[in-house]
Parts: C-alpha cells; structure tokens; sequence
C-alpha cells in the first residue's frame, strides 16, 4: 500500500462516529503519523491548528453546524484540506472554495486518501 500521508498529522472533522473511526484507520494505514477526530468545532482549539495539523479532512456540517468558516480560517492558516461530505448544495462550496477538493459521501477511501495527498502536494493531481 502506497504511504501517501507518510508522516503527516490530520485533523478529521466527522461528526458520524463509524466514519470517523474509518477515516482514522484509513489515514493510518496510508501512513499518517498522528489523526486526531473532532466531532465537534468546540472540541479545537482554533488557534493551535495550523501548528498541530498538516491537514485536514472536513466534514460541512457538525451536528447541524456550518464548518465553512472554520474551513476559512484553515485557508487562511495555510492548512490544505479537503471536504467529505454527504452535503447537497454544492454550488456555494465550489464558489467560496474552488480550489477545494470535495470527495462526497458515500466514498471510496482511496478517493480520499488521493484527495488529501494531493492537497499537500503529494501523488497524481487530479
């Protein structure tokens, strides 16, 4: 198995407790040296996140809160990410975060794992 996340440490936002646990095994089997899930924004401490994170997997919505404004602030932090979201309404993701991947729910844990590599320069861009 390629290590893709080879070393990097992930913050995966999901508020789903089985998924998380998914994507937690996933990133490790891939490599990540440390994930840690928030199942909810007042779990972070926002300011520490660009220094503890190399990336992050972002779940749209966290028990009915928008993360669009934490994703902001991860942009402006320089953390790359992507989306994982079941979400509907793509069209204001697309327009506020072109340049955000946006891997939908259900997925492929390998369409994950390349979106997140590929978020931090790392694997095909695709």
């Amino acid at each position: 198995m390629p290590r893709l996340l080879d070393g990097l440490r992930i913050l995966v936002l999901e508020d789903e407790f089985l998924i998380a646990m998914d994507v937690e095994q996933l990133c490790r089997d891939y490599g990540a040296d440390d994930v840690v899930i928030a199942r909810d924004l007042a779990e972070i401490d926002r300011q520490s996140v660009a220094s503890r994170f190399d990336a992050a997997i972002v779940d749209l919505m966290l028990g009915g809160t928008s993360t669009l404004d934490f994703a902001s602030r991860l942009r402006e932090s320089g953390v790359p990410f992507v989306f994982a979201s079941g979400y509907s309404d793509m069209d204001e993701i697309k327009v506020a975060f072109p340049d955000v991947r946006l891997v939908t729910k259900p997925y492929s844990g390998g369409d994950l794992v390349e979106a997140v590599a590929s978020a931090c320069g790392r694997g095909p861009v695709i």
